[in-house]
C-alpha cells in the first residue's frame, strides 16, 4: 500500500472537523471520541487524506496560533469559490484574500485563515491555461 496523508495538529481535533464539514465536502475516514487532548480524526477531501491531531506538548505536537499561521497553506480546487468562500466566513474564518478573479490565468482564487492557524487557499478554474502560456503572461509583464 502506498498513498500521502497531511497531518495537522490542532487545539480539538474534533471542533476542527465540525468545522471543515460546514466548508467541504468531507468524507469522515476515522473518528475517535475522547477528552480534548487525545482525539483525532481522519478524513478526505477531494480524494486527499488529511489526518487531524489534537495538540499534545508531551509529545511535541503543538498547533500553529490564530494571530501565527505557519507558511504553508493547503491549496482547494473547488467547483463553486463564492459558495465555499462564503461558507468559510460564515463559520468564523478571517479573510486574508477576498475571492479574486484572474482572468490570463482563467481562475479566481481567495484566501481565509481558520481558528486553528491554518491557511486555505481556494482556487476555481474558468478555463484550462497552459503552463507555457501563464509563463509566456508572467514574462510579459514582467518586460512591462
Amino acid at each position: 500500500m502506498v498513498g500521502v496523508e497531511i497531518d495537522m495538529v490542532v487545539t480539538d481535533s474534533l471542533k476542527a472537523l465540525a468545522l471543515y464539514e460546514r466548508i467541504f465536502d468531507i468524507e469522515r475516514v476515522e473518528v475517535t471520541d475522547f477528552p480534548v487532548g487525545k482525539n483525532e480524526a481522519v478524513f478526505k477531501l477531494y480524494d486527499v487524506r488529511f489526518h487531524l491531531l489534537d495538540e499534545n506538548p508531551a509529545y511535541q505536537m503543538i498547533a500553529p496560533k490564530p494571530d501565527d499561521p505557519k507558511p504553508i497553506w493547503f491549496n482547494i480546487l473547488v467547483p463553486n469559490i463564492a459558495d465555499t468562500y462564503e461558507k468559510a466566513m460564515q463559520a468564523g474564518c478571517k479573510e486574508v484574500q477576498a475571492v479574486t478573479e484572474l482572468p490570463d490565468f482563467g481562475i479566481s482564487n481567495a484566501v481565509f485563515s481558520d481558528e486553528f492557524g491554518y491557511l486555505w487557499m481556494l482556487h476555481e478554474m474558468h478555463r484550462v491555461v497552459s503552463f507555457e502560456e501563464r509563463v509566456q503572461i508572467l514574462e510579459d509583464n514582467e518586460a512591462n
